[in-house]
């Protein structure tokens, strides 16, 4: 999760669903506080992350150029202001538990999906 993403939201993943791995930015063995957006995804890229996100105006540009530069993003969802905490952590976990491995690959997903 970036930086900018209400603690809640990570806080409550945790808690309902204890077996999934979220990480925040910040947190130990996570970029720090304010790395830039282009190396948030290198990081994300390398270990294999989804990265949720707020950032409807730039992440997507962002994720352009890292696919023009020849890498790959597991996933980008963008959360809803319009949901509720509790309808996009719905949707979180939706796609947590039955997205198939790669199937949002090197795409921003807004939520809702469904």
């Amino acid at each position: 999760m970036d930086e900018n993403i209400d603690p809640v939201y990570f806080n409550q993943l945790r808690r309902q669903k204890p077996d999934l791995t979220v990480w925040a930015v910040g947190e130990p063995n996570t970029p720090a506080k304010g790395t830039l957006d282009p190396e948030i995804l290198y990081w994300c890229e390398e270990h294999d992350f989804v990265l949720v996100t707020n950032n409807r105006k730039s992440m997507p540009v962002q994720l352009n150029d890292h696919i023009a530069e020849g890498h790959h993003m597991p996933d980008i969802f963008i959360l809803n202001p319009n949901l509720s905490v509790g309808d996009n952590l719905e949707e979180l976990i939706l796609l947590a538990e039955y997205s198939f491995e790669n199937e949002y690959q090197d795409q921003v997903v807004h939520l809702p999906i469904t």
